[in-house]
């Protein structure tokens, strides 16, 4: 297995290269490190590399790594998060990346003790399979949001169906995108609506060249 940092350097020239493609500059880009197949060890390594932001989607996966990492990394909760398990993980996690319900939006409010910046999950596609608020349905429910004091609405995300016809997740990308631009110009100042959490290990560089400012890799940086 290719060590953390080989594979970081390859990712970099990926995303200055879809930078270069679409005027953009890579200093906009975050890469969350998806570490939840990998070891605590192999989380480590991805930190020793430099990549201060990791993600989990799961409680138990996130619990375990914070043990051993703690709060030398920012970890960002990427899979749907149910509401009863808040509780256990607000205090460690700096960024929700699946808010998509006003019962998780309830309880994070709740349990927080400030602002929880948080990626409204679309679901873009409509495949049956993906968590998500259909597009119609994020306006509305960021407006649900304002008296919400510790969520604090900060981008969108979504997942692309695993295809490789490239004009179609760009079209998914470009809808988000779009979506985000209406948003932002509403000047909400409980949902700023900066930043895009779109793009993983298969197509991360469409992801960039449409707009992302966080991609969540995890195979093509830790591995499986």
């Amino acid at each position: 297995m290719a060590s953390v940092e080989t594979n970081l350097a390859h990712i970099n020239q990926q995303i200055n290269t879809a930078c270069e493609n679409s005027g953009r500059n890579p200093e906009e880009i975050t890469i969350i490190a998806v570490t939840k197949y990998v070891s605590s060890q192999r989380a480590e390594e991805a930190l020793h590399a430099g990549i201060t932001n990791l993600g989990e989607n799961r409680k138990e996966g996130l619990l375990e790594k914070y043990e051993v990492i703690g709060s030398q990394a920012d970890w960002h909760f990427i899979g749907s998060l149910q509401s009863r398990k808040v509780k256990d993980v607000i205090d460690k996690i700096s960024m929700i990346h699946s808010l998509d319900r006003k019962s998780l939006a309830k309880e994070i409010n709740k349990r927080a003790d400030h602002p929880i910046p948080c990626f409204i999950q679309v679901n873009v596609s409509g495949e049956e399979s993906k968590h998500g608020l259909a597009p119609e349905e994020v306006i509305p429910f960021i407006d649900s949001l304002q008296n919400y004091k510790n969520v604090q609405a900060v981008g969108l995300m979504t997942m692309a169906p695993h295809i490789e016809d490239e004009e179609q997740l760009r079209g998914v990308f470009r809808k988000l995108r779009a979506l985000r631009d209406t948003i932002r110009n509403k000047n909400y100042s409980h949902a700023p609506c900066e930043w895009l959490s779109m793009g993983m290990s298969n197509d991360f560089q469409l992801a960039v060249e449409e707009g992302a400012t966080h991609i969540r890799i995890g195979s093509s940086l830790v591995g499986e």
